[in-house]
């Protein structure tokens, strides 16, 4: 898979651009604040119909302009389509070749993409939400069901919490609503806990075979979901519907003293263990980090095993925050399985580690020039 060239009008400091790339590595380099990750984004915007660095879409639209417009070609095994997402201060519209989506689900899939930032180093020791994210957003651009069920889990959740909270001081409560709620929050939520526990159990496996070469096999890395239940990869979706919908029913008392719902997918976590010590609390800063090399490498393959191509890889300066041993295992890949794009101010990173050549856009206040001398 790859992005054979993007448009952009009004998109951040971009008033219109208009690139080709290169299906190997593509260098957008340049000094800090002069547009390299708003490059970068836009490809990360045209696949997951959102920003990876605010939730505030308005802000990708262009000072005084009425809205942003990016299209991109990609190229695919089975033939090339055409993406298109248009931002206003009305919302988003999406479009593939031609046609708009109705539905997010129906458009994020279509470009497969694995973004890896600094702040991805901080995955393994950072909030729980921060692993959450990185499961959803994973997930939900190759299982279309995940993104659905993901989303209505989380309606019903807002919609549960604000029942909680209205009938929490009432003398007369209504509790068969709640449970009507309930009920609805562990069909969406079971569906979300089955598709987690099974790319958990399928993303260990890279993960470790990853983690074990980077280490040079002195270190084995388990992962662990993290949840209030007792639950296990091998059980059915009705196994879990049943486990949920009976915690919630038994956790009533407890939530309506809380005013929020205490247990369910929203709550749980993922754990890291390098040789059975937990990595996040106990682990080196380097062993962390590769944990999370392991993680992003690890996407990769998972990625091109469920769908039969590798996803585009986006590096956002994040080069200049590995050492030189983990910098080989990140090129190697750079140069032998998929396209990428990355950011940086310096070539520095690049030098002596690379067999092939790459595309360099240097940019300088939103003007992109194309391998100057």
């Amino acid at each position: 898979m790859i992005i054979e060239n993007i448009s952009l009008r009004s998109y951040r400091n971009y008033e219109s651009l208009d690139l080709a790339f290169s299906p190997r590595l593509n260098v957008f380099l340049g000094e800090n604040a002069q547009g390299k990750t708003n490059l970068l984004e836009s490809i990360y915007v045209l696949s997951f119909a959102r920003s990876h660095r605010s939730n505030n879409e308005k802000e990708m639209i262009q000072w005084e302009q009425e809205f942003a417009r990016l299209e991109g070609k990609i190229q695919k095994m089975n033939g090339s389509l055409d993406l298109t997402m248009i931002i206003s201060n009305k919302g988003k519209k999406t479009k593939v070749n031609g046609l708009e989506q109705t539905k997010l689900s129906h458009y994020i899939g279509h470009l497969n993409v694995i973004l890896f930032a600094p702040e991805d180093l901080l995955l393994v020791k950072g909030a729980p939400q921060n692993r959450r994210r990185f499961l959803d957003m994973e997930i939900g651009q190759i299982n279309a069901n995940y993104l659905f069920n993901l989303s209505k889990y989380q309606t019903v959740l807002k919609q549960r919490n604000q029942y909680l909270k209205k009938i929490a001081f009432s003398d007369k409560k209504d509790l068969v609503y709640l449970e009507v709620l309930s009920e609805q929050l562990a069909e969406a939520g079971s569906s979300v806990l089955f598709h987690r526990l099974q790319f958990i159990q399928k993303l260990e496996e890279w993960a470790n075979t990853i983690h074990q070469k980077i280490t040079h096999g002195k270190e084995v890395l388990k992962i662990r979901y993290k949840c209030q239940l007792d639950v296990t990869s091998d059980m059915s979706e009705k196994e879990l519907f049943d486990i949920l919908l009976e915690e919630l029913k038994n956790s009533t008392n407890k939530d309506l003293k809380l005013l929020t719902t205490s247990v369910g997918p929203h709550r749980d976590d993922l754990l890291f263990f390098v040789n059975d010590k937990n990595v996040q609390n106990f682990g080196s800063q380097g062993q962390q980090r590769t944990t999370a090399l392991s993680l992003k490498l690890a996407e990769i393959e998972l990625i091109n095993d469920e769908i039969g191509e590798y996803p585009i890889l986006l590096l956002d300066d994040v080069l200049s925050e590995l050492d030189d041993d983990r910098q080989v295992h990140l090129m190697e890949y750079i140069e032998t399985k998929l396209q990428t794009f990355l950011t940086t101010t310096s070539l520095t990173h690049l030098e002596n580690k690379l067999s092939i050549t790459p595309e360099i856009f240097y940019i300088f206040q939103g003007v992109v020039e194309r391998n100057r001398d």
